[in-house]
Formats: C-alpha cells, structure tokens, sequence
C-alpha cells in the first residue's frame, strides 16, 4: 500500500468535511476541528484513568460511532492510532487493516451518511472496492453499518423515540429518520447481530440528531437523550457525546434526562458552550451546546467548564445536583448562594401560570371597540403587542385575577441576545396592566392589589439583579412560570434599584462587575 494512502483520509483541500460542517440541519454535522478536541478530551481521561496510558498506542481498544453522520470521529481516530500503533504494528497496511477492521465501528443514521462515512474512513463507498485503504473485510460495508429500521407505533407515536406517526410512518424509499442504535430492546443483542460478534466497546463516540419536527412542525420533539442513555447500557469505559445544552435547565420531556444526569456521578467532564456558533458556525441552536466526557470508572465532582467567543472559565469540580437545574457558570454560583440563604419566598409566588385565563396566543375571540362590560384583552401578534376587549362573562378561567393589577411580561423573551455578544436583556419589557384586564398565553404576569405595587414591581423586574438570577434558569428564549423560580419576593412599597438589591444580599464589588458583564441595563416603566 502507498505509504500516504492513509494521510489521504484527510489531507484534502479544502478538508471535505469541514465543508459539510458548515451545512444546517437537524442532523448537524462535526466539524473535524472540534471532533479533535473531543478526541483530546477523551484522550487525556483515559491516561488519568489508565495510569498514564496513551489511547492511541493501544490496540486493543475498540471505538463506536453510534450516530454516524460524515464519519469524522471515526476518521479521525484512525489516524491517531496509525500514528500511536506504529511501533507495535510497523507494516502500514497490516496496521491499518488491524485499525479498520478490528477497533473502529460506526451505525450510520441515514443510507446517504452511510456512502459518506465509508468515503471518508476507507477513501470509497465500497470497503473492499480497489480505491478502498482497507483490505480485509468481507463485506462493501465494511464497519460502518446502515439498514433501514422500523418505527413502533403505539397510539401515534414511536414507543422508542416518541416521533408522530402521521409524519413518519413512510414508503420505502423515504428516510423515516427511525434510528437503528436507538429503536432496541435490548442493544447489546443488536450490536452482535449488526457486527456479526458479541461486541463491547471501549469508547462511545457521537454527535447524535437533536430532534424530530413534531406534529405540524409547532414543537420538535428531542431525541438525543436516547441516545445518551442507550450507549450507558452498553456500559463503555469512556462515553463522550456532543449535544445541546437546554437538557441542563428546560426542554420538551426531557425532566428525567436531566435528573439522570445531574445525578450520575460518571460524567467526568462537561464542556458547555452558550453560544452553538463556537462549534457549528452556521447553525442555529438555541440554548447552546456542550459535550460530556463520561467516564465508567469516576464517581465523583465533575469539571465543568463554559466557554464563550474562546473566553474559558473553569475547569471547576462540582457536583452537578446541587440545584434541579444546572447553573451553567460556575461564578453566579456564589452569588445564586448567597441570595437563596435568606429563605424569602419566590416571586413566582404573586407570577400567573400558562394560560391563566386559558387562551393561547393566537386565541381572537375579541373585538377591537370597547363595549359596556368588556375588559381590556392585552396579547401580541407578529412581535407586536396590542390591546383588544372582551366581555366578562365571556371569561370562565381564573376570574379572580380579572380586578387585579398586573404587570405583563412576555412569555418569549430575547433568546438570541446572548448567543451574539454575551450580554442579554434576558426578559422583554413588561407593561402595566390597570384592573380589570386580562391576556392571552402571549405574557405570564405578576399579580397585586394597587398601582403601587405594580409600578413597585415593576422597578424589581428591570434590575439587572432580578433578570440575572431569571437567566440562570432561562436557558432558551422561553420565560417560563419556573424560570422565576430564584428570585424572592420584596416588600411593593418602593422603587428597588440595583443598589439596594446588591446592598441587601451582600453582592461584592467582583460580583457585581460580572453581573453586569452578563445582564444588559433595562429601561424603567412599559418600554
């Protein structure tokens, strides 16, 4: 074999993944500089587990791809251990043949990933063709395995990945994105069948899809949770995986995803990136993404690190369950500590629920001219926020709260604020709602007695120290009724101003200058 055949796995110019990479999708793909630096992650919790070892010149140590996509984890493993095995297996093409066909595995997600995988592991879509580096399988497959699989329906939905049946239940022929790896019963069974051997693998490796559009495409159902845990079954030394950040603080069924993994005292090292575009520069991910080193042998703190725009902090040992969320920078934990020692009830206490009087936000059983017994129907439509009327007979939900002073605030605040410079609002501005009045599912709102207190809690709200202790929960740009959760309660008989707050509850001179670093300044009364 030509001595530079294995470098031409990635020696292209430019490198056709990184090309890839840059593609959006659900299924977003790696860009082969960060697969690396999970490789460098992995690569040093394996010597500290292992005495020291180097991963790469051992060639014992089997790898799987659970989520193949391009093929550049698996890629780039190879040429790790082409260089880390050359002393132990001198002949390249013994060694490579070794690498491909005894230490490197993969499932590929889609038939189209599958051909690419292959072109990228084995330089052709055939594993055994005549352009291919390897020469020892049976099979054009070679390691990289792809087999359309079924969904199973149960009232709609797929009882594996929980995808509508309405839109996935499709022809041969259509992609019907039912993931082998994650769509079994017993996977450590389906592995052997897919690889023809009993098969235990020492490193799991992926960057699996992130989610399903749902029915009517209103809400995307998460699906990478599964498969996190499917790969602990198969009870890897090492598990490392790249996923969104949201599972830390919010997401659609994913409430025991997130208890399981702050609880589990494996995970080694977290990674998390608040901005998605430090990773995937093309592709919008709300919340974020992190990746996780997990390791079978740790049972202890994990060292959690936050990177934005290549500013690093940490690495900081936590243990991850100190909170039911996850309070992503180690640095607003003190602070977070400090204001929870009081014991003050939350305001979320006097915070409407979703949907308090029961309309969604696009309900339009009002009208636009105020008559006799109508009240006030506050709502937004295309970002712009109106007033309609409606009867009050005409509203059966929460009628208590109709004579109530409330102040407004949007239930979608400024997701993306943060992704671009670090610095966000967090919340949209409120509004001042006279009693009586009443609002669609557009804003949650905070309930009292007089104008006073409204204006009073109004002043609260545009606090840097109210809207940051919010964003430590609010991890996408949904303020929801939990959100609210750290921020106690004050007396309404007064305008808070920072000052006070920070004065209050002990916020050092270096707390307060982060604090600022992280929360835009908000603008008094209904901006």
């Amino acid at each position: 074999m030509n001595e530079h055949t294995p470098l031409s796995l990635r020696k292209r110019n430019p490198d056709v993944l990184t090309c890839i990479a840059n593609l959006s999708n659900d299924e977003v793909f790696t860009p082969p500089e960060f697969a690396n630096r999970m490789l460098d992650t992995l690569a040093e919790g394996w010597a500290a587990s292992n005495g020291g070892a180097n991963i790469w010149a051992d060639s014992t140590v089997r790898f799987l791809d659970p989520c193949t996509k391009t093929g550049v984890f698996l890629r780039e493993i190879t040429l790790r251990l082409i260089k880390g095995l050359e002393a132990e297996i001198p002949d390249l093409q013994t060694r490579v043949d070794h690498i491909l066909t005894k230490q490197v595995f993969g499932i590929a997600i889609t038939q189209l990933t599958a051909l690419l995988a292959r072109r990228s592991l084995y330089c052709s879509k055939n594993a055994k063709g005549e352009h291919s580096v390897a020469s020892g399988f049976e099979s054009g497959d070679g390691n990289v395995w792809f087999e359309r699989t079924e969904h199973k329906w149960k009232n709609g939905r797929c009882s594996f990945c929980g995808a509508p049946m309405a839109m996935f239940d499709r022809a041969l022929g259509f992609e019907n994105h039912a993931y082998s790896f994650i769509h079994a019963d017993d996977i450590q069974a389906r592995l052997g069948e897919l690889f023809g051997n009993e098969m235990h693998f020492d490193v799991i490796i992926g960057n699996p899809p992130y989610q399903l559009a749902s029915d009517g495409g209103t809400r995307d159902v998460p699906i990478y949770q599964h498969f996190v845990e499917q790969a602990k079954k198969l009870e890897p030394r090492f598990l490392t995986m790249v996923i969104p950040s949201r599972w830390m603080a919010s997401g659609l069924g994913l409430n025991d995803f997130r208890r399981a993994m702050l609880a589990d005292r494996h995970i080694k090292e977290l990674v998390d990136y608040p901005n998605a575009a430090d990773i995937f520069p093309s592709v919008g991910i709300n919340g974020g993404a992190c990746y996780f080193l997990w390791d079978g042998a740790h049972d202890g703190p994990c060292a959690v690190s936050t990177i934005h725009g290549g500013e690093i902090n940490g690495p900081t040992d936590r243990n991850l369950d100190e909170f039911d969320v996850l309070v992503r920078d180690s640095r607003s934990l003190e602070i977070l500590r400090k204001v929870l020692a009081w014991n003050e009830p939350s305001v979320n206490t006097i915070l409407a629920r979703d949907k308090e009087f029961g309309w969604t936000s696009n309900f339009d059983g009002f009208h636009q001219k105020e008559r006799k017994g109508d009240v006030p129907l506050y709502y937004i439509r295309s970002v712009k926020r109106s007033v309609g009327y409606i009867a009050r007979d005409e509203v059966t939900k929460s009628v208590s709260l109709i004579d109530t002073w409330k102040v407004l605030v949007p239930a979608v605040g400024s997701g993306r604020e943060r992704e671009r410079s670090g610095v966000d609002l967090v919340l949209g501005p409120s509004l001042i709602a006279p009693s009586p009045s009443v609002c669609t599912q557009s804003y949650l709102f905070f309930y009292v007695s007089t104008r006073e207190e409204a204006e009073s809690i109004q002043s609260y709200y545009t606090t840097r120290f109210f809207r940051f202790l919010v964003s430590l929960r609010k991890i996408t740009q949904h303020a929801t009724h939990s959100t609210y959760q750290w921020v106690p309660m004050q007396t309404w008989d007064r305008a808070w101003s920072d000052a006070d707050l920070f004065a209050k509850y002990g916020i050092t001179n270096e707390e307060v200058t982060f604090i600022e670093s992280k929360i835009r300044p908000m603008n008094g009364g209904d901006e």
